[in-house]
């Protein structure tokens, strides 16, 4: 498959703890990636990389992330613009106090430089492309906060997908949602990477069975193991993998 993020040697340091360590990985076009690993083992943290995230927190990084030709991390970086590749949807639905419809347009409005009605048309091939149309559409107008939880993900969806991005980032986006709402969720990521690229962290090791082409288990900061999924669920090389898909520990 073609490649379109390379990890090269990415390091990550909160003060003096060494988070991740050595991380060397591709993502592949139009695929779905799962990053699975016990609690603090810096699977979040490593998502929040590929688009800038971790600059807020005051995280020092080493080492390459090549999106497009370009490390995302040079200072010459358009962070806002890195922004519109790169979405991202958070483990709880955090869509703005705004209506359905801003919600979905706020990145567009400000990127700036498309014309109302191709805002509009956006909007709706977005709530579209997250099966979310047909259930709002009539309520566009109305707050956000009004949807239901597993509505008010796919809303989030929407919002990351409107900007046309290259990869989406899913930190644990179902952990919050009930069984129905986490089987839409899924059976979307399935519909979307036909069109987009998917990096997801879960901790439900099913999920990443599932849904994944790829899955990279990180463990204390480290990659311990990256393959197809199909491979890392049946012969996997490491034994900690083998270990922690097994229940053995996480």
């Amino acid at each position: 498959m073609e490649e379109l993020i390379k990890v090269k040697n990415l390091n990550l340091f909160f003060g003096s703890k060494h988070i991740l360590k050595s991380i060397n990985m591709s993502i592949y076009k139009k695929s779905v990636t799962a990053v699975i690993g016990p609690s603090g083992c810096g699977k979040s943290t490593y998502l929040r990389c590929f688009n800038r995230m971790n600059d807020y927190n005051g995280a020092k990084i080493d080492g390459e992330i090549m999106l497009d030709g370009e490390d995302i991390n040079s200072k010459n970086t358009d962070v806002t613009k890195l922004r519109m590749k790169v979405g991202m949807v958070f483990q709880k639905p955090n869509p703005f106090a705004k209506s359905i419809f801003e919600n979905v347009a706020f990145g567009l409005k400000i990127h700036g430089k498309l014309k109302t009605y191709e805002i509009e048309n956006r909007v709706e091939e977005s709530l579209k492309s997250v099966w979310l149309w047909d259930e709002v559409k009539d309520r566009l107008k109305e707050s956000a906060l009004l949807l239901s939880g597993g509505q008010q993900q796919r809303l989030c969806m929407a919002r990351a997908l409107a900007t046309n991005p290259e990869i989406v980032l899913l930190d644990e986006p179902t952990s919050a949602l009930d069984p129905n709402s986490t089987r839409k969720i899924e059976d979307l990521c399935l519909e979307l990477k036909g069109k987009v690229t998917i990096l997801i962290v879960t901790h439900n090791i099913a999920q990443a069975a599932r849904i994944s082409d790829y899955t990279a288990f990180l463990y204390l900061g480290e990659l311990i193991e990256y393959n197809e999924t199909k491979l890392i669920f049946t012969v996997p090389k490491d034994k900690k993998t083998e270990e922690y898909i097994s229940g053995k520990f996480g």
